[in-house]
């Protein structure tokens, strides 16, 4: 995703919080899921952690791609997270996922 489209998405975020990681999303005009990540350096220091995060996520996102509505996503880390291990971390963005599917399938107010 470019910087536009991160600004198309913080403009009317659809937000699903954790302690860890917060997942931002807006419907898109394309026929998938789209997803950017951003983990801060001041949140985690070493380069292979950051690039670690990264892959998890990116990984844990290819596999619930399909059950996903046709949004663009963005995952911010946060505080802690390089402390996680990564089965926890895995766990916790599938409930994010499932959260802000439900939350993205709800008709607007």
């Amino acid at each position: 995703m470019t910087p536009k489209n991160f600004s198309f998405v913080f403009d009317q975020a659809i937000p699903a919080v954790s302690n860890h990681i917060t997942i931002l999303a807006r419907h898109n005009e394309h026929k998938t899921a789209r997803l950017g990540i951003t983990v801060p350096k001041k949140k985690v220091k070493n380069a292979t952690d950051r690039n670690k995060i990264k892959r998890i996520i990116r990984e844990s996102f290819r596999l619930q791609r399909h059950q996903l509505p046709n949004v663009d996503i963005i995952v911010i880390a946060k505080q802690g997270i390089g402390q996680m291990e990564n089965q926890a971390l895995v766990i916790q963005l599938e409930k994010l996922w499932r959260k802000m599917t439900l939350r993205c399938n709800q008709p607007a107010k």
